[in-house]
């Protein structure tokens, strides 16, 4: 079981575990935390599938290089699922990995509008 995060989700509560197989996070905690060393912004909780994962190989970051596949639960860079998010051709298109708002990071406020979040929020 992982150590209980001190951050916060976009909630305002404490930041639930997003996955520990495969182990994310920035510091391969289980969590989506943001500390000091995280340009990236490791803190949104998404749900990957394939279109993101050909989206992100196509912008220089292939996630399957450590052998990720869709339906993996893994902390994204709020700028590039922002970027899948405007690439999108509709709210259906599968470009946009689905949201675990009880995971993902406040931090991810910073960069993503709640409403937007909210749109593609995953069922829990």
């Amino acid at each position: 079981m992982a150590a209980r995060s001190k951050s916060l989700n976009v909630f305002k509560k404490p930041l639930a575990v997003h996955s520990l197989n495969p182990v994310t996070g920035f510091t391969r905690s289980g969590y989506c935390e943001t500390p000091r060393g995280d340009v990236g912004n490791h803190s949104v909780a998404g749900i990957l599938t394939d279109q993101f994962l050909d989206f992100s190989a196509s912008r220089g970051n292939d996630l399957r290089s450590i052998g990720l596949k869709g339906g993996c639960r893994w902390c994204l860079c709020a700028s590039r699922w922002k970027e899948a998010l405007l690439a999108r051709k509709g709210d259906n298109d599968d470009v946009v990995p689905r949201v675990v708002l009880s995971a993902t990071n406040e931090k991810a406020l910073d960069d993503i509008p709640m409403e937007d979040l909210r749109k593609f929020a995953a069922e829990e």
